[in-house]
């Protein structure tokens, strides 16, 4: 007889499943390849005291992923919102955060940047200039230290599934564990259990912070694929492009060269962001060398 339980801690084919009754399973997928992701509603089967296989997962409202050539990494699954979180120090990489965009646009997640170590304040400008097409966009920009006061953030995870995404060293461990504290204390306790790492960028690890909220802190990541997604996918991963998208001279413009080009008419006058533009194309570079990529 199956049972219905949450994944809440995530590393690699190991899994600790949560139930209604709040038991804790620590599972294994029953195929040899594993499609699950922290956040998935899954059938389980005992096998023994506190053991079980994962049977399947049920429908996803989203999955949250990043791929290359070669493989897929999944991140969280059933988020309504994906929380990307940057710092003053050390520097941050903006083409990471339309990576994670794009990603975010084409599940149909609420996106929200957070600036952290604003008590930095010798950094705190560059940081800010470095976000401002980000905001110009609409996209909110938390701005908070976690070490002194994490309050700014929380009125954006009430009631929402989140997923914190964001580079080593952003001070997202650190976010975590002022949004619930003990969680740090929780996460070594998990990762004993899944014999992985002692860290909290280990594995995913979702926490409840009361009914209606869950935060899944995720490993810190260097580098976003998306080769998962085609040309026009991460057009339209980008707002900005959308008011002349199918309004360029050729139909399959890929805004580089070609002439009559409307969104690089944008571009040049200003409309969208020049950094914006280049992370565009750093991005869709890849796609194009490798078409049937997925």
């Amino acid at each position: 007889m199956s049972i219905e339980g949450t994944i809440i801690a995530a590393h690699g084919r190991h899994y600790e499943v949560e139930t209604a009754d709040g038991h804790r399973w620590q599972a294994v997928p029953r195929a040899k390849k594993s499609v699950c992701a922290c956040g998935d509603r899954v059938h389980i089967e005992p096998a023994g005291v506190d053991q079980a296989r994962i049977l399947d997962h049920l429908p996803r409202r989203s999955l949250l992923y990043r791929s290359d050539q070669w493989k897929q990494k999944l991140i969280a699954a059933n988020a309504t919102q994906i929380v990307l979180v940057t710092a003053t120090e050390p520097a941050f990489s903006t083409e990471l955060l339309s990576r994670a965009l794009v990603a975010a646009e084409h599940e149909g997640i609420r996106a929200v940047i957070v600036l952290n170590k604003c008590d930095l304040t010798a950094a705190l400008p560059g940081a800010r200039e470095q976000l401002l097409p980000f905001a110009a966009l609409g996209y909110p920009v938390i701005e908070l230290s976690a070490k002194q006061d994490a309050a700014p953030l929380k009125p954006w995870l009430a009631g929402q599934a989140t997923i914190l995404v964001g580079q080593s060293g952003m001070g997202k461990s650190t976010l975590i564990n002022a949004l619930i504290p003990g969680a740090l204390a929780a996460t070594r306790e998990i990762s004993t259990a899944l014999d992985s790492g002692k860290h909290t960028t280990t594995h995913a690890t979702l926490y409840r912070p009361d009914l209606q909220t869950t935060i899944i802190d995720s490993p810190g990541l260097q580098e976003f694929g998306l080769a998962h997604l085609s040309f026009g996918e991460i057009e339209h991963g980008f707002p900005e492009f959308r008011p002349t998208l199918g309004q360029c001279r050729f139909h399959d413009c890929h805004h580089d060269a070609e002439p009559g080009c409307a969104v690089k008419a944008l571009v040049e006058s200003g409309a969208v962001n020049r950094r914006r533009f280049d992370h565009f194309q750093a991005i869709t570079g890849i796609v194009k060398r490798t078409p049937e990529a997925s």
